[in-house]
């Protein structure tokens, strides 16, 4: 460095990385030492192996090259974690070995003997902690704690043993667990306090463990019964909770939190059976107590918690708590079908008399939200049955008014028992939604549950009451209506389901049926004027106009076949309709429903054929003319089948058997077709445009004239396809050359066969063989001219179209 640079100028021109590029470089010093380190290890073993071998000459030193310089082997596991691991198990097996030592072996000792030996190695273990910390040396130190831990509960079974043989075991566990939690915790704080930073953790976690049994235990042993067990169980989660938050050591305050949420769960679920069991207001009352019990310890971690999901979560089980509490009171003073409207009262109470911060508020809230969703699963069975039970009309309808709306609810079901009050269970919980709910985000949501549950209760009231049957048709009849004023999806789909159901129930008498059936189409048809509820209700208008057609059709005492006629009706209200509508979805939503009563219409007739060939008929009528609509030209195609549908049937009916009277329909349109395609787009391939056509009649035709006896259909045949051939040849085109050609030659086989056996017959035996190899020795020997043929042949046929 020159003289003139001075140190303060040196200074300011050293260079200081970024710390990101600084901790790069570092990093790879670090690898290269690794690698280097690594490489004179090797070396050094190889060194100290040659040393060895030296003093041995006979046998021949091979020296091993040292390992090439690079990245070290990553280790699987931390040099701490080892170390614990090595004193776990030793820990484990010393522990072993004392059970053993105090169980089984050295008996000729005794067991006064083997407890005073046992008691000795104790205090020289738990003391050997102080020396190991003083030395920094704290895992070990743990792990011997764990052992002198271990010991004393050994020395506490010796005790019983040599001592107090007689006494109660339950009594004995008792005190043995309060005294080893009292000196597990006093040895955990004395350690604590030795001067160091180094402690040891494992004493004062390990007596808050033990400490969840003593008194438990001295309820046992004093033969305390349900209740007092309870009582001793949330007491111990009670002083769980004091110590999770109020301690600060880390360890203790995790064992506290687990061991308060276990003893609290089982208190709370026990204090819950006993409350659900109770058979009287005494044993109700001791109940509630517990689950005050319960609540208090909630609410005070409510109130003291620092972090506000821990506080929701608490004011939660505490309002739980409460409610169970408080219903199981007014359970066993209230008939058994309002037991769920008691527990539902005192949610709905509790929520409207909770003040407090907001977490507190939040937490109440889904308290009582728990408890209003589990009123409401409670009435689903009785909605179920109303909503479905109706549909087992199917099977017998017209067979005479049931007793009552409930009896028609339940022809072949039966009714949920204490479900009188789920109207008012469905009410009171579409109240508490319509007006508790204030949150802009759910007010939406809020209102939708709502609405229905309100159309629930409304469907499962007249069972529920057990009012008379024309009430409870009335009562769902209005409720459709009512559900159709609001132009919203959610009353539109509950107006369905509940028209339906209305139309199950009504199958039980003819005046019902025709009755709600003719007011159904009506007021669906009125609600399709309006826009919103214009696709829906006009295929359910439809719908409903199918089904009345079917009953008017069974009330004048028609058959089903004839009833298909009337029927028919719909399908073309539908076709008259669509064209008028301005809205895509709802002329959609119309033609399908007018498709469907049409096959509706087909079903009926299939007894009958020419009834049913007249309602083919007819339906091809009605898509011809929904083909005739620029947008709905494809319908064309459907229309066509069901007039070769039509004329089978008809055929059928007429009992012709000639096979040409029922392909002949469909090739003359299906030529008639490729021709007007083929006029469109020249390009188009005859196997595409006249390939179906020809095959529809050719084959069927072919397979006929085979099986017939007669000269007549094969001449006709042969002619025919001469004729076809003859055209395919003339224009050149694929498909009526090759389809005429083989059937051609199909049917002169079929002529000639006779002939044929009877000329074989009439040959010598010799004559076929010779005959065989004469034509062999003929292809073989023009081979080559026969291919250049079929090569001929093959480009003349891919010239064609």
């Amino acid at each position: 460095m020159p003289p003139r640079v001075t140190r303060t100028t040196l200074r300011g021109m050293t260079h200081f990385p970024p710390p990101a590029e600084e901790l790069r470089l570092l990093d790879t010093e670090l690898r290269q030492l690794d690698a280097r380190r690594a490489q004179l290890l090797d070396r050094r073993t190889w060194l100290v192996a040659t040393l060895q071998q030296a003093v041995r000459p006979a046998q021949p030193v091979w020296p091993t090259p040292p390992m090439p310089a690079g990245p070290s082997a990553r280790p699987e596991a931390t040099a701490p974690g080892v170390q614990n691991l090595l004193l776990l198990l030793g820990g484990v097996l010393l522990t072993v070995a004392a059970m053993v030592f105090t169980l089984v072996s050295w008996g000729h000792l005794g067991i006064v003997g083997r407890s005073v030996v046992l008691g000795a190695v104790t205090l020289a273990v738990l003391g050997a902690p102080v020396a190991l910390l003083r030395r920094g040396l704290r895992s070990t130190a743990e792990s011997v704690a764990g052992l002198g831990l271990a010991l004393t509960v050994l020395d506490a079974y010796a005790l019983r043993e040599a001592a107090f043989p007689a006494a109660d075991g339950t009594a004995y566990a008792a005190a043995a667990s309060t005294v080893l939690a009292a000196l597990w915790a006093a040895y955990g704080t004395a350690l604590a306090a030795l001067p160091g930073s180094a402690t040891v953790r494992l004493p004062r976690p390990a007596a808050l463990m033990v400490g969840q049994f003593p008194l438990l235990l001295w309820v046992l042993a004093a033969g305390g019964e349900a209740h007092t067990v309870t009582a001793a169980v949330l007491l111990t989660a009670a002083f769980d909770t004091v110590v999770a938050l109020r301690v600060t050591d880390r360890p203790v305050r995790l064992v506290a939190v687990v061991c308060a949420f276990g003893t609290g769960g089982w208190g709370v679920l026990a204090a819950g059976l006993l409350s659900l069991d109770a058979a009287g207001p005494v044993a109700a009352v001791r109940a509630a107590a517990l689950l005050a019990l319960a609540a208090a310890i909630a609410l005070g971690v409510a109130r003291i918690a620092p972090r506000p999901e821990l506080v929701t979560g608490a004011a939660a089980t505490g309002a739980l708590c409460g409610v169970v509490g408080l219903g199981g009171i007014l359970r066993v003073w209230v008939p058994g079908d309002w037991a769920v409207p008691a527990y539902l009262a005192c949610a709905i109470a509790l929520l409207a008399a909770v003040r407090g911060r907001e977490a507190v508020r939040r937490g109440v809230a889904r308290a009582s939200g728990v408890v209003q969703a589990g009123a409401v699963l409670w009435a689903v069975p009785a909605v179920g049955v109303t909503l479905l039970g109706p549909a087992a009309w199917l099977r017998q309808p017209w067979s005479g008014a049931p007793a009552g709306a409930r009896a028609a609810s339940t022809m072949d079901a039966f009714w949920p028992p204490y479900a009188v009050t789920a109207p008012l269970i469905l009410v009171a919980v579409a109240a508490v939604l319509a007006t508790a709910v204030r949150d802009e985000e759910w007010r939406p949501q809020a209102l939708t549950g709502a609405l229905t549950l309100a159309w629930a209760a409304a469907l499962v009231t007249p069972a529920a009451l057990q009012l008379p049957y024309a009430v409870g048709l009335l009562i769902q009849g209005s409720t459709t209506l009512a559900l159709l004023v609001p132009v919203a999806r959610t009353a539109t789909g509950l107006a369905l389901v509940t028209s339906l159901g209305l139309a199950f129930l009504s199958l039980a008498t003819e005046p019902a049926t025709l009755t709600v059936l003719g007011s159904l189409t009506v007021v669906f048809a009125v609600a399709a004027r309006r826009e919103r509820l214009a696709p829906a209700s006009a295929a359910a208008a439809l719908g409903y106009a199918t089904a009345l057609a079917c009953a008017v059709g069974a009330s004048a005492g028609w058959r089903p076949e004839h009833i298909a006629l009337p029927v028919l009706v719909v399908p073309v209200v539908a076709a008259l309709v669509a064209p008028r509508i301005g809205d895509a979805a709802t002329t959609v939503a119309v033609e399908v429903t007018g498709a469907v009563a049409g096959l509706v219409a087909i079903g009926l007739a299939v007894s009958d054929p020419p009834l049913l060939a007249l309602v083919l008929s007819l339906c091809a009528v009605i898509a011809a003319g929904t083909a005739v609509r620029p947008d709905r030209r494809a319908v064309g195609y459907a229309a066509v089948v069901l007039f070769v549908l039509a004329a089978w049937v008809r055929l059928a009916a007429w009992r012709v058997g000639l096979p040409e009277a029922y392909t002949l329909p469909v090739t003359v349109p299906a030529l008639l077709v490729g021709a007007l395609r083929r006029r469109r787009d020249p390009a188009a391939s005859s196997w595409t445009a006249y390939g179906p056509g020809l095959a529809a009649t050719l084959l069927p035709s072919l397979a006929t004239a085979w099986a017939d006896v007669e000269f007549t259909r094969p001449l006709l045949l042969g002619a025919a396809a001469l004729a076809l051939t003859l055209l395919g040849a003339r224009h050149r085109l694929q498909a009526p050359l090759v389809l005429g050609g083989s059937v051609l030659v199909l049917d002169a086989l079929h002529e000639l066969a006779p002939y044929l056996v009877q000329m074989t017959d009439a040959l010598p035996r010799w004559v076929p063989p010779a005959l065989a190899g004469l034509l062999l020795l003929a292809l073989g020997a023009t081979y080559e001219q026969r291919l250049r043929d079929v090569r001929k042949a093959r480009e003349v046929l891919g010239r064609m179209n």
